[in-house]
């Protein structure tokens, strides 16, 4: 993989800030684009713009077989059986909560529990928090390891015959923890349960396989995957979303209205209510067909040797803590001894170094740290050990601006 080639294809990581070159190490929060993602937007607008669906001129048709042909790529890319299983929203944390609000509180009922972990981004917790406020389920949490993950036998003793809906993160946003949603599928499904999972630390690095996982429903969001924002998916198993109501309401997803009643399109459409994100969705076909071209399984061998090389250089540095255990995911999560994370971060970024600092939407993990925030150096198919050198340089002096005094 010639990393010095795939970076000239993001325009972003072509300058300095600061006085320093850009070293974008915050993927996790969001990815750059490639300038094959940004034309291909950039054509839809001047070339194609039009609604999709709805006219019979040419530029509606192009506009529509440019979309749909994006859903078809999504349903390669993560090997969907069909198309009909494959919903563009807004994102991982729109996906959730449709199946929380529409397969949720229609099979969830008071007697009834729903199962996550610690580990989980608030989009993954708020949505199980709201449906067994409405319907008087039980949310119970998997306990974590002390290292960060999560043991078959804990989910086994979790999970009972009551028990719904498991949601679980197929990476932690945090901890870089990779949980086996695969082994996790066949618990929840052996209790009667279905299994949800937030996709959005996943389908940007390693290659997904919906059916070999058996997950139920996946979603995941296109701006941590060199898409654009505002563009998600939420993959469903047909057999549920076809049992399942939609949960917006207006143009696109209509069959027939009459004055008192209505009935819906077929799926995917019922879940895709007034104008789509038809730029959006062309953009990640566009995201798609350049992951595709690199490689899936040569962006996972690059980062896990990122990964471990980060681990490596961040351990030689006194007084830096890391949180999550040794086989993880390419990003590092720390505190640098008692100086703020945002202060590490503000420092870092004087010398054009960019991560994220915070409690990262995952502040029911922040207190199983017993910390208020953690500082996070995510990293991706563009960057580089050089990166990485950087980002340790640049640690030690920021110890070195603040006196060592907190160590």
């Amino acid at each position: 993989m010639d990393i010095k080639a795939i970076k000239e294809q993001f325009p972003i990581l072509d300058q300095e800030v600061n006085g320093h070159r850009l070293v974008y190490l915050d993927s996790s929060a969001t990815s750059q684009k490639p300038i094959q993602v940004i034309e291909a937007v950039d054509s839809y607008y001047r070339e194609t713009n039009s609604n999709v669906h709805r006219g019979v001129h040419t530029l509606g048709t192009r506009a529509t077989d440019l979309y749909e042909g994006a859903r078809d790529k999504v349903r390669r890319f993560i090997n969907a059986k069909s198309t009909a299983e494959i919903i563009f929203n807004r994102g991982t944390t729109t996906g959730i909560n449709v199946v929380a609000q529409s397969y949720g509180l229609t099979n969830v009922k008071a007697e009834d529990e729903i199962v996550i972990t610690p580990m989980e981004h608030h989009s993954n917790i708020i949505p199980w928090q709201q449906v067994a406020k409405i319907t008087g389920a039980t949310l119970k949490y998997i306990p974590l390891q002390e290292d960060g993950t999560v043991s078959l036998k804990d989910v086994e003793e979790t999970v009972t015959d009551r028990t719904k809906i498991v949601a679980i993160a197929h990476v932690s946003n945090v901890l870089g923890t990779i949980n086996p949603i695969k082994e996790i599928a066949k618990i929840a499904h052996e209790n009667g349960a279905v299994l949800v999972v937030d996709g959005a630390q996943s389908a940007p690095h390693v290659q997904i396989d919906v059916q070999e996982l058996d997950c139920d429903f996946y979603a995941f969001s296109g701006h941590k995957m060199c898409a654009p924002t505002g563009i998600g998916v939420l993959y469903g198993k047909e057999e549920l979303l076809e049992n399942m109501e939609p949960v917006e309401f207006g143009g696109e997803m209509i069959d027939f209205v009459e004055k008192y009643d209505s009935t819906w399109k077929e799926l995917p459409w019922k879940f895709e209510g007034g104008t789509p994100i038809i730029a959006g969705a062309i953009g990640l076909g566009a995201a798609i067909d350049f992951l595709t071209d690199v490689g899936m399984d040569n962006i996972h061998q690059h980062e896990e040797n990122l990964a471990k090389y980060a681990l490596e250089r961040l351990k030689e540095i006194e007084g830096l803590t890391i949180y999550g255990p040794e086989d993880r995911a390419s990003l590092v999560t720390f505190n640098l001894g008692d100086i703020h994370p945002h202060d590490v971060s503000t420092v870092l970024d004087t010398e054009g170094i960019a991560i994220r600092a915070g409690h990262h939407c995952a502040q029911v993990l922040m207190k199983a740290l017993n910390v208020s925030a953690t500082a996070r150096a995510s990293m991706y198919l563009y960057n580089t050990e050089e990166d990485i050198d950087r980002l340790a340089e640049a640690l030690v002096k920021t110890k070195e601006y603040f006196g060592n005094v907190a160590f």
